[in-house]
């Protein structure tokens, strides 16, 4: 779900952008298990539509705002974890350091982050993640791999996710499997939440929803592995 947090804004963007006209079988290089992937797609998407999608809806209506934005907060403060620990293992120290006071600010001051104090005294919010990390360390270009139920993602970004597992909060929860996939579908039904704006832009902008989410996806995480400054890719030039 880390992954669509970070893709709001590209979704968002791209919508009002009017990218309704993204062709299907766009940037095949990139997509080369496009058949596996527009499957997966589907799947993912009727489930949405007829599960998560309704679920979401109804969380919104009977939780007031600040209820959600609690939730928001304390899941992103654990984020903030992950983020500090991949800033170093770029080689972004001072970032790091921004990112872990972030979280230990928001921990304390913020009562386990359900309050993000951290931003209004001048600690921005970064998002890292192993995923990233192993684009510095090398491995930049990645072909686009659709996850059940998480949605888009890279080979890479897969694996990465094998690596931003001890940095959450569930393998320090003494609990069962059930009360721990319990605490993620919180963080799931409250992620899908936050992004009922985003996909009604997307079922409303898009000619291919499939084309559409994998381009977003794709130049959103190259943004966020360069930091905003990208060089042109091939097609670019």
């Amino acid at each position: 779900m880390r992954r669509w947090k970070t893709l709001l804004p590209t979704v968002m963007m791209l919508g009002l952008g009017g990218c309704a006209s993204v062709p299907a079988g766009s940037s095949t290089a990139e997509d080369p298990l496009q058949s596996y992937n527009r499957t997966m797609f589907g799947i993912n998407d009727t489930l949405d539509r007829h599960v998560i999608k309704p679920v979401a809806e109804g969380y919104r209506a009977v939780a007031p705002d600040f209820v959600r934005a609690g939730v928001t907060n304390f899941f992103a403060n654990l984020s903030d974890l992950s983020t500090t620990v991949n800033d170093f293992l770029q080689g972004k120290v001072r970032q790091g350091g921004v990112d872990g006071g972030r979280f230990l600010l928001d921990t304390t001051v913020g009562i386990f982050g359900l309050f993000d104090v951290a931003t209004p005294v001048g600690l921005e919010r970064h998002h890292e993640d192993f995923g990233q990390t192993m684009a510095v360390w090398g491995w930049e270009n990645s072909s686009y791999f659709v996850i059940p139920i998480l949605g888009p993602s890279t080979l890479r970004d897969s694996l990465g996710l094998v690596g931003e597992y001890p940095w959450t909060i569930y393998p320090y929860l003494n609990t069962t499997w059930t009360k721990q996939i319990e605490i993620g579908s919180v963080d799931v039904l409250n992620t899908r939440t936050n992004l009922l704006a985003a996909s009604n832009v997307l079922d409303t902008a898009a000619l291919d929803p499939y084309a559409f989410m994998r381009d977003a996806y794709l130049q959103r995480r190259r943004n966020l592995i360069y930091d905003g400054h990208p060089p042109p890719s091939p097609d670019d030039e």
